[in-house]
């Protein structure tokens, strides 16, 4: 079996040879599709360690390949690879089931370094269970229960909440929550991790118990739950 094989999903035959030659040349094998439903096909092999993907495909759009890998393969990192580079269409693909998202013009040294903290986050976490305090989160049905009582997250709020979870007890900077959840730096204009912070707090506040996400003024927020 081949190992740590990478898919590249993508229409554009000089987009596919420099992110293939890119990323070979950086120790990663590398297969390629050039269209969604071949994509599709293929990123249901269970050799498929991680998905590259673009999202507008012929035959099967990207965003269809994304919601179909995340029903049958939940634990698959996909990355969005697309030109579509607006704050809401970054929040669709991630909330689709993309785990980050790159923008066309890209660095292939940026999407490999990116690949490689995937990898490195799947064999961090080889389990497909978290628990702290009574929160138990499986990390392949995607099921969430605080105290037995299941809670409905959208998958960003899920992402946001497996991030915490592992870096339990770390104070995490706005900065540092933005790029590991929705994949891109520091936008000033953004309020969107306090947005979210504020959608987990009040869906894990259930019954006396209040959510365990301390906010550190004028620094971020951290996780406050210990083993289980």
């Amino acid at each position: 079996m081949i190992e740590r094989m990478i898919l590249v999903v993508e229409d554009e035959p000089g987009i596919v040879d420099f992110v293939e030659r890119g990323l070979r040349s950086r120790g990663l094998e590398v297969v390629a599709e050039t269209d969604g439903e071949s994509g599709l096909a293929r990123a249901l092999d269970p050799e498929v360690e991680l998905v590259v993907l673009d999202l507008m495909l012929p035959r099967l759009s990207g965003s269809e390949v994304l919601r179909t890998l995340h029903d049958r393969r939940p634990a698959l990192p996909v990355i969005v690879l697309t030109a579509k580079g607006e704050v809401q269409d970054r929040i669709e693909g991630l909330d689709s089931g993309a785990v980050d998202y790159i923008v066309k013009p890209f660095s292939v040294a940026e999407l490999a370094a990116r690949i490689r903290a995937q990898l490195r986050s799947a064999t961090r976490d080889p389990g497909t269970e978290l628990k702290v305090d009574g929160l138990e989160i499986n990390l392949i049905s995607r099921d969430v229960n605080v105290d037995g009582t299941p809670v409905n997250l959208s998958t960003t709020e899920f992402e946001l909440l497996v991030y915490l979870v592992r870096n339990r007890g770390q104070v995490l900077s706005r900065e540092q929550i933005l790029r590991a959840v929705w994949g891109y730096d520091h936008d000033p204009g953004t309020n969107i991790v306090d947005v979210y912070v504020g959608y987990l707090r009040r869906k894990l506040s259930i019954g006396d118990r209040a959510a365990p996400i301390t906010t550190i003024r004028a620094v971020g927020f951290r996780l406050d739950a210990g083993e289980a």
